[in-house]
């Protein structure tokens, strides 16, 4: 804003000129500037434009939101008109403009309240041909599973039913985090049943201390005690110690598949225990719990040492 022209019109005709010179990460101050300068009424028309503009060359999820908060009406329709575009950064940009908890961009809260604005846009691209889009659909409604668990349940269950293969990919990928949480409606849409007949044998740890920055190995066995096949989502969860002394636990998922009746199969597994910018480990005595079809089978200790 310091170096280019005080009128906006002249400096966007700058920007558009040399847009198409930058790429990923950098190329997000195109968005930006259109943010920071463009938001004065008379300036709205030449800024979605440049916003439409800009994205194909990185991306304007993070521009378009002040214009959002501002005048939703006005720009749903603009987004929905993204949504026919022949350029897939365009038609993403319909999706990702719009989550309600993107990350990294400030949330919506009216659409974390009210996220019928949305539904018609992710209609419009439940069947595209990008799987840049189709992830951006599908987070979009991983996002409003947050707030509204069982709109996303009945539009996963509508969907499944169109059998097209990308639909159903975006549908899988939308209810990840109901299927983490184990939210019984997710695991039954997706055929993941009752575990009585489950068991998890010998889980055992590599070592029962391990230092901050190290590895945690460990290893068991699955035994399906069943008279017929079964579908299991397989994964473990980690209680990870907090500055404050609580525990958090995360959940990481190891596979899905059928597995034969009376069928036992073993598994090995690492986890990276060094510190990151996502997640600090602090000492302490942590769980490790094994987790099938939402249910947690077995669990160990392990003390993180610095």
């Amino acid at each position: 804003g310091e170096t280019l022209p005080n009128d906006y019109q002249a400096a966007l005709k700058i920007m558009h000129q040399i847009a198409h010179h930058f790429e990923g990460l950098p190329a997000f101050l195109f968005g930006d500037f259109v943010a920071v300068h463009g938001q004065a009424a008379e300036d709205w028309d030449a800024s979605i434009a440049a916003l439409g503009y800009f994205t194909q060359f990185s991306t304007s999820e993070f521009g378009i939101r002040p214009f959002l908060k501002a005048q939703p009406k006005r720009i749903f329709k603009q987004l929905l008109q993204w949504t026919k575009s022949d350029n897939h950064h365009q038609r993403r940009l319909a999706s990702e403009g719009c989550r309600p908890r993107l990350p990294w961009g400030e949330g919506l809260v009216f659409l974390k309240k009210d996220p019928s604005p949305i539904l018609p846009i992710l209609e419009n691209l439940k069947t595209d041909e990008s799987d840049y889009v189709r992830r951006s659909v599908a987070n979009n409604l991983n996002d409003i599973s947050k707030d509204h668990p069982e709109l996303v349940l009945e539009i996963a269950q509508k969907w499944l039913g169109t059998k097209h293969p990308h639909t159903n990919w975006i549908v899988k990928h939308a209810c990840r985090g109901l299927l983490k949480s184990a939210h019984p409606k997710a695991l039954q849409l997706f055929g993941f049943g009752e575990v009585d007949k489950i068991s998890i044998q010998q889980l055992n740890l590599a070592q029962a201390t391990v230092k901050i920055g190290d590895a945690l190995h460990f290893s068991f066995d699955l035994e399906n005690g069943n008279a017929q096949d079964c579908k299991l989502r397989i994964e473990y969860g980690i209680d990870y110690v907090k500055s404050n002394g609580k525990t958090s636990r995360k959940i990481f998922k190891i596979t899905e598949n059928n597995y034969l009746a009376q069928q036992r199969i073993s598994f090995k597994r690492k986890q990276a225990l060094h510190n990151m910018t996502t997640r600090k480990h602090y000492p302490g005595k942590h769980t490790l719990a094994i987790i099938i079809n939402g249910q947690e089978l077995a669990n160990v200790e392990f003390d993180l040492v610095s």
